[in-house]
């Protein structure tokens, strides 16, 4: 899992909208779409559930989101990679 992708993953979280997390990180919607779909794919869950222009985090998400903001990973400078044991 690359920080980026947890980064992306976080703001969309935050902001509930693909283009709007991608407008505040300064990605193209579609890139912010490609880094979560690797994410969903390395971990092999469904972290949103897109409904048209909506997206629901999934329950996988959630506690995703929640492993991320209580690690503080998200937010070490240098680090280019996340792991939990």
């Amino acid at each position: 899992m690359e920080l980026r992708q947890l980064r992306s993953f976080l703001k969309v979280v935050e902001l509930q909208s693909f283009s709007k997390a991608a407008k505040a990180l300064g990605y193209s919607q579609s890139a912010m779409s490609v880094q979560i779909r690797e994410l969903e794919t390395e971990l092999g869950v469904r972290l949103f559930d897109r409904l048209g222009k909506c997206v629901r985090v999934t329950s996988h998400g959630e506690e995703l989101a929640q492993e991320a903001w209580g690690s503080g990973c998200a937010i070490r400078p240098g680090k280019k990679s996340c792991t939990w044991a």
